[in-house]
């Protein structure tokens, strides 16, 4: 399994704003099958560093994660979002890859 977190510090959010990332995240789900599972909520760790929002993705290949990079929902998402992200991490890691020595 291919695994895609993104952690963010996000500016000037509200409802309004949350709503349609929430309206995104269900139309990933919708339109992309080839996504195993895709959510989109705070990260509750207290050690988080200010990144407080987070993206949690899963895709059974590193193929199918460039799909969803290169995918228009992804791409508007992103488009949208970008303006409010002032902090991000991103981690992609391919849960069945053997870690080198």
């Amino acid at each position: 399994m291919f695994h895609h977190i993104v952690l963010m510090r996000l500016d000037n959010v509200d409802q309004t704003f949350l709503a349609r990332v929430r309206g995104y995240e269900q139309r990933i789900r919708a339109e992309l099958p080839f996504v195993r599972s895709y959510h989109f909520g705070s990260n509750r760790a207290s050690r988080s560093q200010g990144l407080t929002w987070a993206v949690v993705s899963v895709f059974d290949t590193a193929s199918d994660h460039d799909r969803y990079q290169a995918s228009d929902v992804h791409q508007e998402m992103k488009a949208f979002m970008s303006p409010h992200i002032a902090d991000i991490v991103a981690c992609d890691f391919d849960s069945e890859e053997t870690p080198a020595p």
